[in-house]
């Protein structure tokens, strides 16, 4: 790959060295065209043209096979937390069930489960290990009211990527449902819904996508949509959603009944632009190319005395590497590196983070290294 000309279609590296991709994005020049090509049309021809829903339909199927999922299992959704809501909200639960999870996750996964306490579920938290979520801990905590286990594929502030397919096959056998927040890893390493037995999956495009906020994908197996109510129903519900009169309440057969309204066009298109991207240029090429940058980071911040906490083995390293000092103010170290340097990373639970994407280079993360403080 030419990772050296991709950096033409990310304007951000005119202005900084960019490593905060699991903040936010900046946008891939593909999605921003996207998302200008739709304004042009709405703004000059109004929805009198037409194809603007079709378009959809075609994203919904690039986003099935990014997933290795059909295209009746995905619908779109305007960021995770509301993908995680769904699920929180529309499995039937009873007074002394619960839900395994880690104390690491970030907020989204956290605060749809826990609104559920008040009717009597419980929310038990496997503790981060060293930077680690050890998988033993997680089957360890599943008894005979677990309903569901839901994790990041890729811990936000460690960047522990977790083994989806054994902890998904693990879930199967004891018929608890699993459900991935996926954010921080959709595009960037190989998420194959079936092989990881994930019944749901929910994640924004602003992240490794690179595509913009507010438009994200949701991924229910096609066995348990019967399963999963849903929470907010509109006219977008129906199987027969253009039948304005006389009404029908009727869901559709597939996850397009967690649907309620008009979508986010503009989003969707973007995303889709993003997720051709990605496709193009292959997800495991993706994941190589993190891992070749990262482990460059990892080696150079160890050489200038800074501890690493994201683990580096082979299975569980991703695009993130948190790492720390017992002597410097890391918050002001992150200041300083963007106020003096142009260099963007990010300050998580008492971490640096940085998240360099594939088209930063070689050069960008030895600057970051040289322009640490020494310890």
């Amino acid at each position: 790959m030419d990772w050296e000309s991709m950096r033409r279609d990310f304007a951000v590296t005119r202005n900084y060295n960019y490593q905060n991709h699991a903040g936010i994005a900046p946008l891939h020049r593909l999605a921003a065209e996207a998302i200008r090509e739709y304004a042009a049309q709405v703004e000059e021809t109004a929805y009198v043209v037409g194809g603007l829903y079709e378009r959809v339909e075609r994203i919904r199927q690039r986003t099935a096979e990014l997933l290795n999922a059909n295209p009746d299992e995905i619908t779109f959704i305007k960021n995770t937390s509301e993908g995680l809501s769904f699920v929180a909200n529309g499995l039937n639960w009873s007074t002394g069930d619960n839900i395994v999870t880690t104390n690491a996750e970030f907020p989204a996964n956290i605060y749809p489960w826990q609104g559920l306490q008040a009717n009597g579920v419980k929310v038990r938290m496997v503790l981060e290990e060293d930077g680690r979520i050890p998988l033993e801990r997680l089957m360890q905590t599943v008894d005979s009211r677990t309903r569901l286990v839901t994790i990041s594929s890729v811990q936000y502030a460690s960047g522990y990527r977790t083994d989806l397919a054994a902890l998904g096959e693990f879930c199967q056998s004891k018929g608890v449902f699993f459900c991935v927040d996926a954010i921080q890893s959709l595009g960037v390493f190989p998420i194959d819904v079936k092989a990881m037995h994930i019944d749901f999956l929910a994640a924004d495009g602003h992240k490794w996508l690179c595509g913009p906020e507010g438009a994200g994908v949701f991924y229910v197996r096609k066995e348990i949509q019967g399963h999963l109510r849903p929470t907010c129903i509109g006219w977008a519900s129906m199987k027969n959603m253009w039948q304005f009169h006389p009404y029908q309440f009727e869901f559709h057969d597939s996850a397009r009944r967690y649907d309620s309204g008009s979508l986010n066009l503009p989003g969707i298109y973007g995303l889709g632009a993003a997720i051709d991207w990605v496709l193009d240029v292959g997800v495991e090429n993706m994941a190589q190319r993190l891992l070749d940058l990262t482990d460059r980071l990892t080696a150079g911040l160890r050489d200038k005395g800074y501890r690493i906490v994201s683990s580096r083995a082979q299975s569980e390293a991703s695009g993130i590497v948190a790492f720390i000092s017992d002597v410097h103010d890391l918050e002001e170290v992150q200041r300083h590196l963007q106020a003096e340097h142009r260099i963007v990373i990010a300050h998580r639970r008492k971490r640096l983070r940085s998240s360099p994407h594939v088209y930063n280079s070689e050069r960008e993360i030895d600057q970051l290294i040289d322009a640490l403080p020494k310890h």
